[in-house]
């Protein structure tokens, strides 16, 4: 037994060091062993929308008057069901909700869309299965453009000819993410990548990020949005919100084709 311990103690002395050394946001022992509390982020990607208040089962937050862009760091919530509201800053006038059935070990995101005349919103659930050594980034990709409904996504080496490649992230359908909540995210290494987004089942490019820089640990949210905001109606004409996990309140990286 205690050799187990000293092992079981060596590798969480192991990881600490990986963990600090390499970053990640919100990426602790407990997130890896599946024994952290249930935690939610909220993200506004409406592009040009209104700053808007988050309320949890009725009752403010601190997230007041957030705009465009806003990434909140992730914060515990207690297991079970927790209602999220987005209200027009300083109102009591809701532009959407959800309810996030919350569990031990796993990490939920609400997002803030664009819809067709007013915001959408939906939750991913990312259980959360990083292995204790392991220093992969984690990608997911969220479509939120309804000027592009189904998109692939091709997160490539710079030079590499997405023609010979099947995509990173395939058949992303509107106001869908994929891999599908529930399911855990997907793992590249660290490196310069190059991100471009095609018409599902094309090699249509509609989206080139150019050189971009996914470092170790990272985790990656990675949304289409309409370029154009509310009532889209240029098909394809869209952009990326890059949002990271993160402890503290951040801004997503907005993307635009190169």
């Amino acid at each position: 037994m205690a050799f187990k311990r000293n092992i079981i103690l060596g590798l969480a002395l192991a990881t600490t060091a990986v963990l600090a050394a390499c970053g990640g946001g919100d990426d602790g022992i407990d997130d890896r062993v599946g024994l952290s509390k249930p935690s939610v982020r909220v993200i506004h990607a409406v592009t040009a929308g209104p700053n808007v208040d988050v309320l949890q089962n009725g009752a403010q937050t601190s997230l007041t008057n957030i705009p465009y862009k806003t990434v909140s760091g992730y914060f515990n919530v207690e297991e079970g069901n927790n209602l999220f509201a987005f209200n027009l800053a300083g109102t009591s006038t809701q532009i959407g909700s959800t309810t996030v059935s919350a569990h031990t070990g796993h990490k939920y995101t609400v997002v803030a869309l664009p819809g067709t005349t007013s915001a959408d919103v939906l939750q991913i659930d990312d259980p959360y299965g990083k292995g204790l050594l392991d220093t992969s980034a984690r990608i997911r990709g969220l479509n939120a453009s309804i000027n592009a409904q189904n998109v692939d996504m091709y997160l490539t080496t710079p030079a590499q000819d997405i023609a010979a490649v099947t995509p990173t992230i395939a058949a992303i359908g509107y106001k869908s993410a994929v891999p599908a909540s529930g399911q855990d995210s997907i793992y590249v290494d660290g490196g310069t990548y190059r991100l471009r987004v095609t018409t599902a089942g094309t090699k249509t490019v509609i989206f080139d990020s150019g050189a971009l820089t996914v470092n170790k640990n990272d985790d990656w949210l990675i949304t289409t949005i309409p370029a154009d905001g509310f009532g889209a109606v240029v098909p394809n004409k869209i952009k990326v919100l890059v949002a990271q996990s993160s402890t503290s309140n951040a801004t997503a990286q907005e993307l635009v084709s190169q």
